[in-house]
């Protein structure tokens, strides 16, 4: 699908800007490496084994991928995102520019990886229909798709309201909130020396079996589902995550 041009989406403008990269820049990726290290166990990843790593940001997951011997390709919307992930490309890491919602390469992978809730940026159930179905024509038959989600019952029980920032003498005032029994909004506010500016994250909190019908209807097969990143099994009030592991029919 061709996407509607009129207006900039939030997450056209957020991630493209500076404050996005100051405000999440001491994430702690240790806990993304002991993660990748699991998926790399689990799916036994073969050699020549290529994987998509879609949304893939600046490309931290996909150069950790690539540096374990593995072919990849870190696609995602931002422009700067890309343009310093570029700067790390060899024979067997590349990036793009690309839309989730339509179709990349057909057929062209082994896995896809969906990482750190990099899903549920869109309003519609039909564009959340046409990330999966893209992202299933870009898998070879056979293939596995891993889509790693925040687990919306957990956060919205324990969502923190307010909270104040500083960092390198750039101030973040962070309000979030569940609105419209669906979306979890976090409104950012900056004040960069006198200059300020407004932002928005807003995820769909899209439930297990919102995916599952989202799966269902692209004739998908779950294999597993686990709830946080030593790949322990999902229990709806307590797990920090929701993975789902699924696999393209033959």
């Amino acid at each position: 699908m061709e996407k509607q041009a009129q207006k900039k989406e939030w997450f056209d403008e957020w991630f493209d800007t500076i404050y996005y990269h100051i405000l999440y820049k001491n994430r702690d990726y240790t806990e993304a490496g002991r993660f990748l290290d699991n998926l790399i166990t689990y799916f036994d990843l073969s050699a020549n084994a290529k994987i998509l790593d879609l949304a893939c940001g600046k490309g931290r997951h996909s150069i950790y991928l690539n540096e374990k011997g593995f072919d990849v390709t870190g696609v995602d919307l931002s422009e700067q995102n890309i343009t310093f992930a570029k700067t790390k490309e060899n024979n067997t890491l590349h990036f793009d520019i690309h839309d989730m919602r339509d179709i990349y390469r057909p057929e062209a992978f082994d896995y896809v990886f969906n990482l750190f809730t990099s899903f549920g940026y869109f309003d519609s159930i039909d564009e959340n229909l046409d990330v999966i179905r893209a992202t299933v024509a870009s898998l070879k038959p056979g293939g596995k798709l891993l889509i790693d989600f925040l687990n919306p019952y957990v956060v919205v029980n324990h969502l923190v309201e307010a909270e104040d920032k500083t960092i390198d003498n750039i101030h973040f005032k962070i309000s979030r909130e569940y609105t419209d029994d669906q979306y979890i909004v976090k409104n950012i506010s900056v004040d960069d020396h006198g200059q300020h500016f407004d932002y928005m994250e807003k995820v769909k909190a899209i439930r297990r079996t919102d995916f599952l019908n989202y799966f269902d209807a692209n004739g998908l097969k779950v294999l597993d589902l686990f709830g946080d990143y030593s790949l322990a099994p999902y229990e709806k009030e307590k797990s920090d995550r929701l993975i789902f592991v699924i696999q393209k029919p033959a």
